[in-house]
C-alpha cells in the first residue's frame, strides 16, 4: 500500500508531486513495507516544496493508490511531525479495519481514503510532515509507513499540539503484533497505552520519543528509562514504566570478577530559565576484578599442605596491572559497555547475559533495556537486534 494524497516522498503515481529533488529517483518499489531495521521511512529526504497545504481544525482528506495487498486490514495511525518523523503525534487513527469495511481476509482494499478534521490545536508551519503507519492483520509481520511534507496553517495561534506518540511494530527495537487470525483486536492495546508527546512548530518537543513498549501479551514491569537523547535523527525505543517503577529499581548486579555493574540511571532536571529537561549522559558500565589476597597453597608430600612462596611487592604489582587491563572475557550475547563509542547510527546489539539489548545513539551505546521475562536477546550480526 503507498499513499498518493498528499503525495509521499517520491511516490511516481501521485496525480501532482513536486520536481524530484537534484540526485533523487523516483521510488518504483512504493507499496513495499519497510525494511524490519534502520530507517522508519522509505526515504528521508523532503520534497523541495509542500505538496498539499492543510488547515487546522478543518476536515483533510488522505488517498491510497489503488491495487496494493491489503492483507485483511489491521491498524493504522496518521500523525503529525515537525522535525523530520523524529518525533510524531497521532491525529486520527483507524484500528482493526483498516482499508476494510469489516471483517476481511481479502487481499483487494475496500476503503483507499479517509476524512477527518485536523485538530485545531496542530501549529501553523511551512515545513510539516504528515505520517501514514500501518500494521497488518493477515501476513508476514511488516510494516508500511508513507511521510509526506505538507504546509499547515492555522488562525488561531497555536502553538503545540499533544496527542498519543506515534508507534512502530514489527521494526526493529519495537514490540512484534502477531497476526490477528480473526481477533481483529490483537495489539490494540499497545495503541491505547502509547504515552502522550507534545510536538511544537519549532520541531521542539516534550513528552515521549516514538517509542519501544512491552510485547502485546506480556505485563512485565519495566524499568523506567528517566534519560533519552533527543538530537537522534530517528526515533529510539523507550521503556514504558507499567508499574510505577522509579529509578532506583534499576537492578545492579554485584561486583565480581569480569562482571558488569549497573548504575541507577540519573533524574531529569530542568532549568529555570526554558522549563525544558536537561539530560544527563548516563553513566559508564565499569567492571570490578577481584583479585584473591589469600596466599595459594601446596599439598606437600604425604599430603601435608604447605604456604606458597609469597610474592614481591613488585611481581604484586606487575601482577594487579596486568589483571586491570586485561581484556573482559568473550561476550556469549553482546556487550554491555554503556556509554562507550560507537559508529553504527541505529544500529542495535545484544546484552553479555542476552536478556535485553542496547542501541548506538550519537555515537554512544545506551544503557541495556530489559527483554521480556523468559526471552533472549537474538542478533544475526548485521545491527539489528530483537527478543525472541
Amino acid at each position: 500500500m503507498a499513499m498518493t494524497e498528499p503525495c509521499e516522498r517520491f511516490n511516481p503515481n501521485c496525480a501532482t508531486k513536486p520536481a524530484l529533488p537534484a540526485g533523487a529517483t523516483y521510488n518504483t518499489e512504493i507499496k513495499s513495507p519497510i525494511p524490519y531495521s534502520g530507517s522508519l521511512f522509505k526515504s528521508d529526504t523532503p520534497w523541495p516544496q509542500p505538496v498539499a497545504s492543510w488547515t487546522a481544525g478543518q476536515p483533510v482528506t488522505v488517498k491510497f493508490q489503488p491495487g496494493g495487498a491489503a492483507h485483511g486490514g489491521g491498524h493504522c495511525q496518521f500523525a503529525i511531525s515537525y522535525d523530520n518523523g523524529k518525533t510524531a503525534a497521532v491525529v486520527h487513527k483507524v484500528m482493526e479495519h483498516c482499508f476494510f469495511n469489516g471483517a476481511s481476509s481479502g487481499n483487494d482494499a475496500q476503503v483507499l481514503e479517509y476524512t477527518f478534521t485536523l485538530p485545531a490545536e496542530v501549529p501553523a508551519s511551512s515545513k510539516a510532515q504528515f505520517i501514514w503507519i500501518w500494521t497488518n492483520a493477515i501476513g508476514n509481520r511488516e510494516l508500511y509507513t508513507g511521510i509526506s511534507d505538507i504546509s499547515i496553517a492555522n488562525s488561531g495561534g497555536s502553538t503545540s499540539y499533544t496527542g498519543k506518540t506515534a508507534i512502530y511494530p514489527n521494526h526493529a527495537g519495537y514490540d512484534t503484533i502477531p497476526e490477528f487470525n480473526g481477533d481483529y483486536s490483537t495489539g490494540v492495546s499497545l495503541y491505547e497505552n502509547a504515552a502522550s508527546v507534545t510536538v511544537t512548530s519549532s520541531g521542539a518537543y516534550a513528552g515521549a520519543t516514538t517509542g519501544h513498549q512491552r510485547d502485546a501479551v506480556s505485563s512485565a514491569p519495566v524499568a523506567k528509562v528517566t534519560s533519552v537523547d533527543y538530537s537522534m535523527t530517528q526515533p529510539v525505543p523507550y521503556s514504558s514504566d507499567v508499574s510505577g517503577n522509579s529509578p532506583s529499581d534499576v537492578a545492579s548486579e554485584p561486583a565480581q570478577t569480569g562482571a558488569p555493574v549497573y548504575t541507577a540511571l540519573p533524574e531529569a532536571s530542568e532549568t529555570a530559565q526554558t522549563g525544558e529537561p536537561v539530560y544527563t549522559a548516563l553513566p559508564a558500565v565499569t567492571e570490578t576484578p577481584e583479585v584473591s589476597s589469600a596466599a595459594p597453597t601446596s599439598s606437600a608430600p604425604g599430603g601435608a599442605e604447605t604456604a606458597a612462596p609469597t610474592p614481591s611487592s613488585s611481581y604484586c604489582a606487575e601482577t594487579e596491572a596486568s589483571v586491570s587491563s586485561a581484556p573482559a572475557p568473550a561476550p556469549t550475547y553482546g556487550t554491555t559497555d554503556s556509554g562507550s563509542s560507537c559508529s553504527s547510527g541505529q544500529a542495535m546489539r545484544c546484552a553479555t547475559t542476552g536478556t535485553g539489548f542496547q542501541q548506538c545513539v550519537n555515537g554512544s551505546w545506551i544503557t541495556t533495556q530489559d527483554c521480556a521475562p523468559g526471552t533472549k536477546c537474538q542478533s544475526d550480526g548485521s545491527g539489528a537486534a530483537y527478543c525472541g
